[in-house]
């Protein structure tokens, strides 16, 4: 008798990632079901994914191909970017910041990210860009940036709402990015950028390997660093309050360097060590190894770089031409230092890279080895 290879679903999905509480709530299982119409799967009152109606699954196993906690597709993509440890592919190391005062006035770190999608906006070379978009003092949603305006409104970080209501009783700084994504299928678009988390962009990968439509229309990929989203109930918010010494009203914008940075309104600035934020970590974090986002063609994050630059690191071909482009043109500068201590602050910028990216691995190596555990006692 031949074997055959049953083709895992969700169901699969829901024993293997939703029940060690592995479940980052990325979206991309529920926004590119090829059951979507029929309602098969959708998300919880908890932002979670889960079956609608069951009876209406196709069975295809795309949700479990793409899933960010799913490895089957792992290799090959780590064989197409020349993946290497420790932290993937890259040309080179550098620190940028914009050179619009208007971005950098917004900006958390240097504005790169931000003034390199004008770029390409105002040079033709995308139609849009999927961003993060400031919707309240703490609301922020997906959206499809095409203008000017649209990206700058989504300048900086703040402490984002779910979605919709949710945002009366749920604060993360995580954005469901994949949602907009989907929503290019409706759109007169054919070249697109996307910013994003490792999760969100390891899922957009392995969408892109799968030809997954329509992640065929997105050319550029912008990936930011990431070491951990955090998110709380409004419960919780005196306790958060109390751990940051401040009034969640009162905060201007958000940072994650080496420690969790918060500015206030009134002009003064907080370093709080991530160790004590750490009981408002979104519980997926715990299991992402990813933190320099690795597969895209951009990794940003102001890890390294002085205050008010972004750590830039250009990984692929299509990076390098978007990141000269920005610089050709004006909209970013490069931080100016001969070639000795360009060298050493090369270095010393991979150091702290390769530091926090092994702390993540190893944190969510463990997590999953105790995760496995429980799952499999019960």
């Amino acid at each position: 008798m031949i074997e055959t290879e049953v083709t895992k679903t969700f169901k699969d999905l829901i024993e293997e990632v939703h029940k060690p509480g592995l479940c980052g709530s990325c979206g991309g299982c529920v926004s590119f079901c090829s059951a979507g119409e029929l309602s098969a799967i959708g998300f919880g009152e908890d932002g979670r994914p889960k079956y609608i109606d069951e009876n209406n699954c196709l069975e295809c196993g795309i949700c479990y191909l793409i899933c960010p906690q799913i490895d089957v597709l792992d290799e090959d993509i780590k064989k197409k970017f020349n993946w290497k440890e420790p932290i993937g592919q890259f040309k080179r190391i550098v620190s940028a910041r914009s050179t619009n005062p208007d971005i950098l006035k917004r900006a958390t770190d240097g504005g790169v990210v931000t003034s390199i999608i004008h770029c390409l906006l105002d040079k033709k070379m995308i139609d849009g860009a999927v961003v993060s978009k400031k919707t309240s003092q703490f609301g922020r949603k997906p959206m499809i940036a095409t203008t000017y305006e649209d990206i700058l409104s989504a300048a900086g970080s703040r402490f984002t709402g779910i979605s919709g209501v949710e945002e009366l009783s749920r604060f993360s700084t995580y954005s469901p990015t994949m949602f907009a994504i989907k929503e290019i299928v409706n759109m007169d678009l054919i070249k697109i950028a996307v910013v994003g988390t490792p999760c969100q962009i390891h899922t957009l990968r392995k969408m892109q390997s799968l030809h997954v439509v329509p992640s065929h229309v997105v050319k550029f990929v912008l990936g930011l660093f990431c070491s951990e989203n955090f998110s709380f109930e409004a419960s919780e918010k005196e306790d958060v309050e109390e751990v940051i010494g401040a009034s969640l009203d009162d905060i201007e914008k958000l940072n994650i360097r080496e420690d969790f940075i918060i500015d206030l309104k009134n002009g003064e600035k907080k370093h709080i060590p991530l160790e004590k934020m750490k009981s408002f970590v979104r519980s997926a974090c715990f299991a992402c190894s990813d933190f320099a986002n690795d597969f895209a063609d951009l990794s940003f994050g102001g890890l390294g770089s002085p205050e008010g630059w972004t750590t830039v690191l250009i990984r692929t071909d299509f990076g390098e031409t978007i990141y000269q482009e920005a610089i050709r043109h004006g909209f970013i500068e490069e931080l100016d230092l001969d070639q000795i201590e360009c060298n050493k602050n090369e270095h010393e910028r991979l150091e702290k890279i390769t530091e926090f990216t092994n702390m993540k691995r190893n944190r969510a190596q463990k997590i999953k080895m105790d995760k496995k555990s429980v799952n499999e006692k019960t």
